[in-house]
């Protein structure tokens, strides 16, 4: 048996109305809004946050495996699965893999977590995806992706069964982006519709449930990934699903989130799930994958897990179209790039991704970075490495207007924070308003991308306002 022992899903706390973006081209807009990852987020920055929330409760040293999703991956060589096992503070005698290439990725990346255990290669893998597709500016495009993650932890045991894999493959030119271009294309949306998504999406389905002995009575939810909402529901009219059958694509309050958008459709779904319940769920892209999920039981409650409508209803709004191009990098100019050292980076990856610092034997005092001598008693090599905590309160701040040579108007909070448990560390505030920074505010810390010194992406932790709370 293949089940789903646990699950987390997180969106950008940032969006933006369509109508806004629709006012800053004059072109007709769409209902609605859509989430937008900051300028310091990336696919894997949200798949790591969503693998938090997975993984939360959980010992990470019995994960077999980790599975990274994307089309939008920060690397196109270098694996993006080692960064994501390193920010999480796995084995490094682990498998990881990524899976890019089409929206269906997340899917495809699921079905070899399912084979390897049920091979018995492995007893649990975990399966991230995220992603922030680009739109080429003045399109309908950018009114229609969103950005988000989701991840999903599979193991011989768990509430949720998973059951009767059933894939087709389709050659029908739909959105693709070549090797050298910034932006997805498309060339005509009815005949990706109807001989790509209806043809594959159908077919799929309907194999399973043929497979797995199921009729539309039979299905609790269908967790269908989705263009746009008419397609979604011609789709669940097809495989004869009422209305209140079909799980929200959420469309109208993120966009298409791309790759991870069917699995943080299940996610909302198995967060109202009970007991019995079966979810049929089916991606697509080039082609189509379907699989079965048995609810048999509740999952368990976990302290501080949020579930994925925490993230939907806490969000900023964006002011205007600006906002969100300068996020987007869209004009271009010169930018101020901190020199960096990949073997510097390599020496302290334990304490930059997976944020050890260490605890003095003598007095007990934590610290980061880990020093050679205590600050606080001064006794010498007398100190045990200790993972810290991603939560604290603010000690003190400023507020920065002078970033990168650069004046800024909308200062950049950096901020020193008391962690629980122990140890004080700097780091910079983001998805705040640099207004409501104060004294003793909560905080929890987030992985995020830091610049680009020597040509490749730099992570460390930044702090933010408590998601939810």
């Amino acid at each position: 048996m293949v089940a789903i022992a646990s699950y987390g899903a997180y969106i950008p706390i940032y969006r933006l109305g369509r109508q806004e973006m629709a006012q800053a081209w004059g072109i007709p807009g769409v209902p609605g809004e859509r989430s937008v990852a900051n300028a310091d987020e990336d696919s894997i920055t949200m798949a790591i946050a969503a693998a938090f929330e997975c993984v939360a409760g959980i010992d990470p040293a019995s994960i077999d495996g980790v599975y990274f999703a994307s089309t939008t991956p920060p690397y196109t060589e270098k694996q993006c699965a080692s960064v994501v096992a390193g920010a999480l503070d796995l084995r490094q005698d682990i498998f990881t893999a990524d899976f890019t290439d089409s929206v269906r990725a997340a899917t495809v990346a699921m079905r070899a977590a399912y084979d390897a255990i049920e091979s018995g290669s492995a007893n649990s893998v975990l399966v991230v995806t995220a992603d922030n597709r680009p739109a080429e500016p003045e399109t309908m495009w950018e009114q229609l992706l969103g950005d988000g993650g989701a991840a999903f932890l599979l193991s011989k045991e768990g509430p949720a069964t998973v059951r009767g894999f059933q894939s087709v493959t389709s050659e029908v030119i739909g959105p693709w982006r070549r090797s050298d271009d910034r932006y997805v294309r498309a060339f005509e949306p009815k005949l990706d519709t109807k001989y790509g998504y209806m043809a594959s999406m159908v077919t799929a389905a309907k194999a399973l449930a043929e497979k797995e002995g199921v009729g539309p009575k039979d299905i609790s939810k269908g967790v269908f990934s989705a263009g746009d909402p008419r397609a979604h529901a011609v789709l669940g009219r097809q495989l004869g699903l009422e209305m209140p059958q079909l799980q929200d694509s959420g469309f109208l309050l993120l966009g298409n989130t791309g790759t991870p958008q069917v699995l943080m459709m299940l996610a909302a779904a198995l967060d109202g799930s009970k007991a019995g319940d079966k979810l049929l769920v089916a991606n697509y892209g080039d082609g189509a994958d379907a699989f079965l999920v048995e609810v048999n039981d509740a999952f368990p409650t976990v302290a501080g897990k949020r579930p994925l409508q925490t993230y939907l209803m806490n969000k900023r709004m964006l002011p205007n179209y600006n906002a969100y191009a300068s996020f987007r990098k869209l004009m271009e100019r010169n930018r101020y790039v901190p020199p960096s050292s990949p073997v510097t980076y390599w020496r302290d990856t334990k304490m930059e991704l997976a944020l050890y610092g260490s605890r003095c034997r003598k007095c007990s005092t934590v610290q980061y970075p880990p020093p050679r001598v205590c600050v606080e008693c001064g006794t010498k090599d007398e100190l045990d490495e200790i993972q810290l905590a991603r939560k604290g309160t603010v000690f003190t701040f400023t507020l920065d207007h002078l970033v990168g040579g650069e004046y800024l108007n909308t200062p950049v909070p950096r901020v020193i924070a008391d962690l629980d448990g122990g140890g004080r560390v700097f780091l910079q505030m983001t998805d705040c308003d640099p207004k409501e920074v104060s004294i003793g505010m909560p905080v929890e810390l987030t992985l995020r991308r830091l610049h680009e010194g020597a040509g490749f992406h730099n992570y460390y932790w930044k702090c933010q306002p408590v998601r939810g709370g």
